[in-house]
């Protein structure tokens, strides 16, 4: 399905232990083969862990509040109107450091499989295990 309208209320929400996953589109919803496009809120002192997606891009914007985003071994503070863009491949985590909730807006391409989104968790693995 090409060309859809996608209204607040139709935005499927996943609540972790971090924060929420707003799916606004997926191959599955909306019938994309190359956007998949998320509205995500980092509770405070919580965090996406170091993870990565092997054949997917990643473009993060800062809604809203402060994100500690890391890519690699390097982090940066990105506050509101500050993006990030990550490479295929490439190990980042967010980490909200305030005591607010902070929201992103995230865009992965190409979509991998029926969920439009591949991740695999590196946290427990050195060196990324002793960063933080």
């Amino acid at each position: 399905m090409k060309d859809k309208i996608v209204r607040k209320d139709e935005i499927e929400v996943e609540t972790l232990d971090w924060g929420t996953l707003g799916w606004i589109s997926t191959p599955s919803r909306t019938g994309t083969a190359n956007i998949t496009s998320i509205e995500v809120t980092v509770l405070p002192g919580k965090g996406h862990d170091f993870h990565k997606h092997p054949d997917q891009e990643e473009f993060i914007l800062i809604k809203n509040g402060r994100l500690e985003v890391w890519l690699e071994k390097e982090s940066a503070i990105l506050n509101a109107g500050d993006s990030v863009l990550v490479d295929a491949g490439v190990v980042h985590a967010s980490f909200n450091t305030s005591d607010e909730p902070v929201d992103v807006f995230v865009v992965l391409s190409p979509c991998v499989g029926e969920s439009g989104y591949e991740l695999v968790e590196v946290a427990e693995e050195e060196p990324w295990a002793s960063l933080r």
